[in-house]
């Protein structure tokens, strides 16, 4: 018993030593991949989005007449957040939504909400790069399309 307690000891210093090991993680880049799923996505439910610079995409569906939020607002939304598979993954509580400050969530929200005014709808579909990117977190996957049934209930 002790040779193989002598082994795992020589074998977990050898194994966990000072020298720098080589294992590097290269993030995958799903520009076109996402961009593809958007558009087959679009195109599959026959909608028409506006794109932005930064590859977001969004739809108003409801203008809305109330006040519009910018980057650092606070901001109460009622939201359906699920893949282009139709699976859910979050939403908010109950009708009366959920508040967020815009520059503490996800950059396609930070960039997307300020596009509805206090009252509108619309639906966020938002590519890998603004979302989680290269991290799986939860149920999100790497490199996964995000899009969000969005209700802007108020600026606070």
């Amino acid at each position: 018993m002790k040779y193989v307690t002598a082994f795992f000891l020589f074998f977990l210093l050898f194994s966990c030593g000072n020298e720098t090991n080589n294992f590097t993680i290269t993030p995958v880049d799903y520009t076109a991949q996402n961009e593809a799923e958007i558009v087959a996505y679009l195109e599959s439910n026959n909608l028409e989005a506006q794109k932005t610079e930064s590859g977001l995409y969004y739809i108003i569906n409801t203008v809305g007449e109330g006040e519009n939020p910018t980057a650092t607002s606070e901001v109460t939304v009622e939201y359906k957040g699920y893949f282009t598979d139709g699976i859910v993954f979050d939403q908010s509580d109950d009708s009366n939504g959920s508040t967020f400050r815009l520059n503490e969530v996800i950059a396609g929200w930070t960039e997307g909400i300020p596009y509805f005014n206090e009252g509108g709808e619309g639906v966020l579909l938002i590519p890998s790069h603004l979302a989680y990117g290269n991290n799986t977190i939860g149920p999100i996957s790497a490199g996964s399309v995000l899009l969000f049934d969005i209700r802007l209930i108020a600026v606070n």
